[in-house]
C-alpha cells in the first residue's frame, strides 16, 4: 500500500485489477496474507483508510470478485473486521451480493464454521445489510425443508446448511423474529418432516436439532419442541452456534471492559430473583414437614439387613413357557420365563421343534409387561434360538409374516434382524465364533504405563512379537480348528427367496417402494448379508442371479441408504458366487452392472455410495485378472 504525497486525488482501480488477477490465479494466500493484516491496522482508527479499502474492493472487476471476497472472508479474524474492510460491498455490488448470499451458502459446502460465522455476522452488523440476512435465512430454510434436497444432497452439505441456519437465528432480533414468525413455523414443520423421513440417522438428528432451535426462537414463552437423540460433540457444536453472542465489535477496543461491567451488574439481578424464588415459597411446607417428623420420632425401623429377595422359579418345559407367556397374570413368573427361555430352547431341541412355529409367533407378538432390563435383546435371542433349532418351518413363517397385514414397521424390522442373526449362527462352525470373539478382545498385549512389574516380561515380549510377525507357513505346532458342516447351506433358500418375492406389491399399511423406504433399506442390507453368508452353498448361483435382478430394478432409488444396500448386494454377489459361474451365467447382468457402477462413481451425491461402487469395480477387475489365462 503506497502513500499519496501532496494530497493529490488518485484512482486505485489498477491496484484493484492487480488484486483480482492475483487472487483468481490461486495466489490469495500469498497476497491477502500480507494485505489483510496491514489493512486491519490502518482501518482500525482511520476512517479515510476505511474508505480507501472499500474502494479497493469495489473496483475489482466482476469476473474476479468471487476470489477476492472469498479470500477476505477466509482470512479476517472476525465479522467486525470483515465489516470494517468490506463496508457495504454486498449492497453496492450485485456480483458480491450473489457470492455472499448464494454461492458461498447454497452452492458450496466446503467452508469452515468460522467462515460461516464471518459471513453471516458481516450481514448482521449493519442496518443496510440486515435485510439480506433475513432473505438468506428464508432461502436456507427453503432448501433445508425441500424433500428433494434432503434426498439428493450429501450429508455434508445438509450439515453445512444447518449450521448456517443456526448462525442466522443467533443474529436475529426479536422484531425480526416477530415479523417472520409464521414463515419460520411453516418452514420448520415442512423441514422436520423431510428429515425425519430420511433413512440416515445423521440427517434425522440434524432435522431434530434445527427444529428444536427454531422452535425455541419463535416460542420464547410457550412450549417448545423436544426430541430424543444422542448428545455428542457434533450436536453440542450445532447447539452452541445458536446461543453464541453476535459480535458487537463495531468499535473494537470498547467491549471487553464494558461487557464485564454489564455482566457484573446483571448477575446480582439474576441471583436475587433466584433467591426470592427459592426462599419465599418453601417457608410453610418446611415447618409443616418438621412437625410431622417430630410426631414419628418414636417409631423404630425394622431390621431388614438379612432379608433375601424371593426368586420365582422359571418353567422347565417349553409348553409351560408358552402357557406363561400367553396367559399368566403372575408378573414375576412371566419375567423369569423371558429370561430363561433362550437357554431352555437350546437345551431341548426336540421339544422346541414340536411347537417351534407357535413359539415364534408368540415371541414376534410379545410385548413388555414389566420393566425388564434388556427385554428387547432377551426376546431377540430367544427368537434366534427357536429359528436355529428348527430353521425351515420357522423361516417360512417369519418370511411370510414380513409381507402380511397388521404388522408394525418395528415388527417387520425385528423379523429381518432375527433372520440375519440366525443365518450368521448357522453358517459359522460352533467353535469358530468363540475363537474369533476371544481373539478380537485382545489383539495385542500392552504393559500399563508406570507399571514396574517385570515378572512376565519375556512372555509379553514373545506374544507381542508373535502378534506382529507375518508367517507364510507353520509346522504342526499350530492346532487345526475344529470343523463342522455349514448348517446354513441347506436352508439358505428358505431365508432368502421369500423375502425377495413380493417387495413391489404395496399393502394397505405397508409400501416398500413408497413411504416405507427405511424398511426397504433394511431389507436390502439383509439380503446382502444372507447372500454373503450363503457362500459355497448349492443355491448361491441362483441367489446371486435373483439378487442382481432385484438390484437392477431399484438402482435409481432416491434414498441413499437404499442405494448403499444395493451396492452392498453387488459386493456380496461378487464375493459369494464362484467367478466361473458369474461369467458363464450372468455375463449380461455384470456388464450392465459395471456400466451403472461407473455412473455411481461419477454422479452419485452420497460419498459412501461412490466408495462402495468403486470397491465393486475393483472387485470386478480382480475377477477378470484371476480368470485371464497365464501366458506361457
Amino acid at each position: 500500500v503506497c502513500f499519496i504525497p501532496g494530497g493529490l486525488d488518485c484512482s486505485i482501480s489498477f491496484v484493484s485489477h492487480v488484486l483480482g488477477k492475483v487472487c483468481v490465479h490461486g495466489r490469495q494466500k500469498e497476497i491477502l496474507g500480507v494485505l489483510v493484516p496491514r489493512l486491519m491496522d490502518l482501518t482500525k482508527s482511520d476512517c479515510i483508510w476505511q474508505r480507501i479499502c472499500w474502494r479497493l474492493v469495489e473496483c475489482v472487476p466482476d469476473r474476479w470478485m468471487e476470489a477476492v471476497v472469498l479470500g477476505f472472508v477466509q482470512r479476517t479474524p472476525g465479522a467486525d473486521v470483515l465489516s470494517r474492510l468490506l463496508g457495504n460491498l454486498v449492497v453496492k455490488n450485485k456480483k458480491a451480493q450473489f457470492v455472499v448470499t448464494q454461492k458461498l451458502l447454497l452452492l458450496q459446502y466446503c467452508h469452515t464454521t468460522a467462515v460461516l460465522q464471518n459471513l453471516l455476522g458481516y450481514l448482521a452488523l449493519d442496518g443496510l445489510r440486515r435485510p439480506l440476512l433475513t432473505k438468506v435465512l428464508q432461502e436456507l430454510l427453503e432448501t433445508w425443508g425441500s424433500s428433494s434436497a434432503v434426498k439428493h444432497s450429501p450429508p455434508e452439505q445438509q450439515q453445512y446448511i444447518s449450521k448456517a441456519i443456526l448462525i442466522c437465528l443467533s443474529h436475529l432480533k426479536e422484531p425480526e423474529i416477530e415479523s417472520c414468525r409464521q414463515e419460520l413455523l411453516t418452514s420448520m414443520m415442512e423441514g422436520v418432516k423431510c428429515h425425519l423421513d430420511s433413512s440416515l440417522p445423521q440427517i434425522r438428528r440434524l432435522g431434530m436439532i434445527v427444529a428444536e432451535s427454531i422452535s425455541s426462537k419463535i416460542n420464547t414463552d410457550g412450549p417448545v419442541l423436544k426430541f430424543q437423540y444422542e448428545e455428542d460433540d457434533e450436536a453440542r457444536e450445532l447447539k452452541s452456534l445458536l446461543v453464541q453472542t453476535p459480535p458487537l465489535c463495531v468499535v473494537p477496543s470498547l467491549p471487553d471492559d464494558d461487557r464485564n461491567e454489564k455482566a457484573g451488574a446483571a448477575l446480582p439481578l439474576v441471583l436475587e430473583s433466584d433467591k426470592k424464588s427459592h426462599t419465599v415459597a418453601p417457608v410453610m411446607p418446611v415447618e409443616e414437614s418438621d412437625a410431622e417428623l417430630d410426631s414419628d420420632d418414636d417409631l423404630i425401623p425394622y431390621d431388614m439387613s438379612e432379608d433375601k429377595e424371593l426368586k420365582t422359579k422359571a418353567p422347565v418345559y417349553i409348553r409351560d413357557c408358552i402357557e406363561v407367556l400367553t396367559g399368566s397374570e403372575d408378573v414375576d413368573k412371566w419375567e423369569a420365563t423371558v429370561k430363561a427361555l433362550e437357554s431352555l430352547v437350546r437345551k431341548n431341541p426336540a421339544a422346541t421343534k414340536e411347537v417351534s412355529v407357535e413359539l415364534a409367533k408368540i415371541l414376534l407378538h410379545l410385548e413388555e409387561k414389566t420393566c425388564i432390563e434388556g427385554f428387547v435383546e432377551l426376546r431377540q435371542r430367544a427368537q434366534v434360538a427357536v429359528l436355529t433349532t428348527d430353521p425351515i418351518p420357522v423361516a417360512k413363517y417369519l418370511t411370510s409374516q414380513f409381507y402380511s397385514l397388521n404388522y408394525s414397521l418395528r415388527q417387520r424390522m425385528d423379523i429381518l434382524d432375527v433372520l440375519v442373526l440366525a443365518a450368521r449362527e448357522l453358517s459359522y462352525p460352533k467353535s469358530h465364533g468363540k475363537t474369533k470373539h476371544s481373539g478380537a478382545q485382545k489383539p495385542c498385549i500392552q504393559l500399563l504405563p508406570g507399571s514396574d512389574s517385570s515378572k512376565d516380561w519375556r512372555r509379553i515380549v514373545d506374544e507381542r512379537i508373535k502378534s506382529k510377525t507375518r508367517r507364510f507357513a507353520k509346522g504342526p505346532s499350530q492346532g487345526e480348528l475344529a470343523s463342522s458342516p455349514n448348517e446354513f447351506s441347506s436352508v439358505a433358500g428358505h431365508f432368502f427367496f421369500p423375502l425377495i418375492q413380493h417387495f413391489d406389491r404395496p399393502l394397505t399399511t405397508f409400501d416398500l417402494l413408497g413411504e416405507d423406504h427405511f424398511v426397504l433399506g433394511r431389507l436390502v442390507h439383509t439380503l446382502a448379508v444372507l447372500m454373503y453368508l450363503a457362500v459355497n452353498t448349492v443355491a448361491v448361483t441362483a441367489m446371486g442371479k435373483a439378487l442382481l435382478e432385484f438390484v437392477w430394478a431399484l438402482r435409481f432409488h432416491t434414498d441413499s441408504y437404499v442405494r448403499q444396500g444395493l451396492l452392498s448386494c453387488i459386493s456380496s454377489v461378487l464375493l459369494g458366487v464362484p467367478a466361473q459361474h458369474l461369467l458363464e451365467d450372468m455375463t449380461e447382468e455384470l456388464l450392465e452392472t459395471q456400466s451403472w457402477l461407473g455412473d455411481v462413481v461419477e454422479k452419485d451425491p452420497d460419498g459412501d455410495c461412490r466408495r462402495l461402487a468403486l470397491q465393486n469395480l475393483l472387485l470386478m477387475e480382480n475377477l477378470k485378472k484371476k480368470l485371464e489365462p497365464v501366458p506361457s
